[in-house]
């Protein structure tokens, strides 16, 4: 089967383009069609679904081997968002059938998941009308913003492909954009997974900066702390972290509050007065 019959696949990675989660899941996905990898050329954590215009957008040609294989595969200087765009407007050869963003080092749950870098490149694809999947593994923060061999991404691979596979056979429900899958440390690909919610609880707290003076320079930290949040039992982070089992939770580029649109404006009216 030519490359172009295969089922198109767009693959990204938050983490960069030398990122080892991002060739585990390449060469999970190219056991399920042809995939093209266009991944920022920095590590861009924490850029969410940004396009800022100091991005310069080059784009770079650099050959990888996975799996024993050369690959051709793109750096593109800007964010995982504006790599996807690039992506889709000048290297794709058709529109692709699946947008995978991943395998991310560290697990996105909670009420902070827009500042993900690996979820927003999946919000760019759904934007852009494309069945996406956003895939994080479970590690200690002092590896998420690293290209560390000590993680190992074999089950996450795993689930990546089971996933990308049910998409890829026509899953289609409505009002799910994007399905955002988390991966426990330690889990084994006879782990569980169960659908869940994203959970309202703030899953990683911000931490102050440390300086003496406001002019001095000082970055926000972060750490994981959920404990004080009323984590609800069907919610991403109780799959993960209490019940140990992968999270597949189903998102919507619909931002619309869930709520009765007439009783709204009648209330809103109401206190116009």
């Amino acid at each position: 089967m030519a490359e172009n019959d295969r089922p198109q696949i767009l693959l990204t990675n938050d983490d960069g383009i030398r990122s080892p989660g991002l060739w585990a899941a390449a060469e999970a996905l190219s056991r399920l069609g042809f995939v093209n990898v266009a991944a920022p050329r920095e590590q861009s954590s924490g850029a969410g679904r940004s396009m800022p215009p100091a991005s310069d957008g080059a784009i770079l040609e650099r050959e990888m081997v996975v799996g024993g294989k050369a690959w051709k595969v793109y750096a593109v200087g800007g964010t995982p968002a504006q790599a996807v765009l690039h992506a889709l407007l000048e290297l794709m050869p058709r529109r692709p059938d699946l947008l995978v963003s991943g395998i991310n080092y560290g697990e996105n749950l909670g009420s902070g998941v827009t500042v993900s870098g690996t979820v927003g490149a999946a919000i760019e694809g759904a934007a852009c009308g494309i069945p996406s999947l956003a895939v994080s593994l479970e590690t200690d923060t002092s590896y998420h913003l690293s290209h560390s061999a000590e993680i190992d991404f074999t089950t996450a691979a795993h689930f990546t492909h089971l996933f990308a596979g049910m998409i890829l056979s026509g899953l289609k429900v409505g009002d799910v954009d994007v399905l955002k899958v988390d991966v426990p440390s330690g889990a084994t690909p006879e782990t569980k997974w169960r659908v869940t919610r994203l959970s309202r609880v703030r899953y990683f707290v911000p931490i102050r900066p440390e300086r003496e003076r406001l002019e001095q320079p000082g970055g926000i930290g972060y750490r994981v702390d959920y404990a004080n949040g009323e984590v609800e039992r069907d919610s991403d982070i109780y799959a993960v972290q209490t019940l140990r089992e992968v999270a597949v939770t189903p998102l919507s580029i619909d931002l619309t509050s869930r709520v009765e649109l007439a009783l709204l404006e009648q209330d809103l009216r109401r206190r116009a007065r």
